[in-house]
């Protein structure tokens, strides 16, 4: 895998990845910044999230869950001096399904976090990792 970084002007960047697609990052204006992108440490939690999703929504459709809305939605405290890598992440899996199993998205969470999803096995290193599973008929 490859990526590409470019400095636009104060602390506005633009990321391409080696797959062709691109974001804007940027900083806060109080670090120099005009607010005009996310965040660098945003697009981990993002990319956190967007991982292991991947991974659940594949395993509950391997295991034939009729899933039909999926969102993660994560929060993070970092360490107060530097590095400052983060030292808590909490993760809300909202899924929407029909007859959805609670066992089997209980399972696909814990292989995401486990086995499959190398953003969860990286974050754990630094981090306290939690879940939590919300269902909802749909």
């Amino acid at each position: 895998m490859k990526s590409r970084v470019t400095w636009v002007e104060n602390r506005m960047f633009v990321g391409e990845s080696g797959s062709g697609h691109s974001v804007v990052m940027d900083g806060a204006p109080e670090a120099g910044g005009r607010n005009a992108g996310i965040r660098p440490m945003e697009m981990l939690l993002i990319g956190l999230a967007g991982c292991t999703a991947f991974d659940v929504i594949l395993i509950l459709e391997r295991s034939r869950e009729q899933v039909t809305n999926c969102v993660v939605e994560v929060e993070a405290e970092r360490a107060e001096t530097d590095p400052k890598v983060f030292t808590r992440v909490h993760l809300v899996y909202k899924i929407v399904g029909r007859s959805l199993k609670l066992d089997k998205v209980e399972r696909a969470v814990a292989l995401s976090a486990e086995k499959y999803c190398s953003a969860s096995i990286m974050f754990g290193k630094t981090a306290t990792m939690s879940h939590e599973i919300q269902l909802s008929e749909g």
